[in-house]
């Protein structure tokens, strides 16, 4: 784990300008919080609402992700104030917690805005009991929040846009349906039910601190799709929180609250959460545990009960999740896995045809962007993949031919990306050759993509080994030899499918 974590390629250093971007966005938004004279709380509040806000916001245009970033208020404020009236009415507040819960997954439906909005709707009840807001608090939060925000979007769409240089990526679409076929839907139900289970146990353990357990109920469930991947991400939800109460014990009780070293944790904090997220779930739940630990130290209240508690009140909302997605109304693996891997080999033949039409001399052809949404792809199929190739997966047969899969899109990949690089020469000769193995790469993703899972067996055989002097010719047919090796683990019988559960 972590090994991956450092050895992890980071294109253009997207993940390091993310991380540092973030800190330096927080940390503006919490300065500006101070000066404009607003307490801790207020401070705090405003400094998670920034994070939510660089961490959420995931809109494929840089112009959707500020218009995202503005509504954010519009589904916070609201939640804010319902969660300080009902502070004092448990049966209320628990009751509105699980209604926005469910309206938050459910938002989902409407795309990234509508993850980011939910997000942002949950985290806000979520906050007001992390810091127990009052309504006479409200006036204070809100101004916070908005210079927060304000703060934030200065650094993310002023000083450090560097997303305007970047070509879109594409993220997940809605899923298709009405009613309880539709996925968001079955899953706000899940959410809702798996939050109820949560709340009564987080209860039990702590009647302060309940809420950790229904927001780690909350948090397995973002960004999974099916059951698969949220046991998964349960899993590591824990093993993160595991992992980082003992650096908590270590590094932030003895700080007992020191503003100065105290706040250079919670930076480092926020740097781990974001370099770490699209790598590792569980090393980014460590730096939460730590930037946690940070924040109640900062507000006086941390101990190492404190920590242990954490850990408690996670592993019951990991298991209500786990619950809730294994009995209520369940989304399997197989559909969900079997169409990424699909769009993932239409974008391998697109950015092949793109970097063939650039090596043809066609001033308008640019694979960049195909590259990119091929990444944003590889990145969904190794989530909804994750489960069966996780160690304690069961289903050995599965695993293997799981991983085997992966290998070899990363194969597809390797090459495609060698292709573009090739393409982006200006003195690279065109071959004719490449036009007959272009045709081969496309035969060969029409028949892996055949709605009849029969047909994946057409796929052509594997070429001859050759040497070939040409460097795009010699990429082009090493994509011909992984897409050919593709055909047998992805070829399944109707009823049996090889991947997925």
């Amino acid at each position: 784990m972590l090994k991956r974590m450092f050895v992890s390629p980071d294109p253009g250093r997207l993940r390091l300008r993310g991380a540092l971007r973030a800190v330096l966005g927080i940390g503006l938004a919490v300065t500006l919080c101070g000066l404009a004279g607003h307490s801790l709380v207020a401070a705090v509040t405003g400094g998670l609402a920034a994070l939510l806000a660089l961490f959420t916001v995931l809109d494929t245009t840089v112009r959707d992700q500020a218009l995202t970033t503005a509504l954010l208020p519009v589904a916070g404020f609201p939640v804010l104030a319902l969660a300080a009236v009902l502070h004092d009415h448990p049966t209320a507040r628990g009751a509105a917690f699980l209604a926005v819960m469910g309206l938050g997954v459910y938002a989902r439906r409407w795309g990234p805005r509508g993850h980011s909005l939910g997000v942002f709707a949950f985290m806000a009840f979520f906050t007001t009991q992390f810091l127990h807001t009052l309504p006479e608090q409200l006036p204070e939060l809100y101004s916070a929040v908005a210079l927060s925000l304000l703060a934030s979007s200065t650094v993310r769409f002023g000083l450090w846009c560097y997303e305007r240089r970047l070509p879109a990526v594409p993220v997940p679409v809605p899923s298709t349906g009405t009613g309880l076929a539709r996925v968001t839907t079955r899953q706000a139900v899940q959410a809702v039910a798996g939050g109820a289970v949560a709340l009564a146990a987080g209860l039990l353990l702590s009647e302060q601190r309940w809420y950790w357990a229904v927001g780690a109920t909350w948090w397995v469930f973002v960004n999974t799709t099916s059951r698969g991947e949220t046991l998964v991400r349960g899993f590591r939800r824990v093993l993160g929180t595991l992992i980082g109460v003992p650096v908590g014990l270590a590094v932030v009780v003895p700080l007992h609250g020191t503003p100065v070293p105290s706040a250079l944790l919670v930076a480092l904090g926020i740097f781990g959460i974001f370099y770490t997220a699209a790598v590792s779930y569980t090393w980014m739940m460590l730096s939460v545990t730590v930037l946690a630990g940070a924040l109640y130290g900062l507000l006086g209240v941390l101990d190492p009960a404190l920590l242990l508690l954490r850990v408690a009140e996670t592993a019951a909302g990991a298991l209500a999740a786990a619950l809730a997605v294994l009995l209520v109304l369940p989304v399997t693996t197989h559909a969900t896995t079997d169409a990424w891997i699909q769009r993932a080999l239409r974008c391998v033949h697109a950015c092949t045809a793109e970097a063939a039409a650039r090596l043809a001399g066609s001033a308008t052809a640019d694979p960049a962007p195909r590259i990119a949404e091929l990444d944003a792809l590889l990145g969904r199929v190794r989530l909804s993949l994750a489960p069966l190739v996780h160690p304690l997966s069961p289903l050995r047969a599965r695993r293997v031919r799981a991983r085997q899969v992966l290998a070899l899109l990363d194969a597809c990949a390797w090459e495609v990306r060698g292709l573009a690089s090739v393409a982006a020469d200006p003195e690279a000769s065109h071959d004719a050759r490449l036009a007959a193995a272009c045709w081969r790469v496309e035969a060969s993703v029409e028949a892996l993509t055949a709605p009849d899972p029969a047909r994946r067996a057409d796929v052509p055989g594997m070429p001859p080994p050759v040497t070939v002097a040409e460097p795009a010719l010699a990429h082009l047919h090493g994509l011909e030899r992984a897409l050919a090796e593709l055909a047998a683990p992805l070829r399944s019988a109707p009823g049996a499918p090889l991947i997925g559960a």
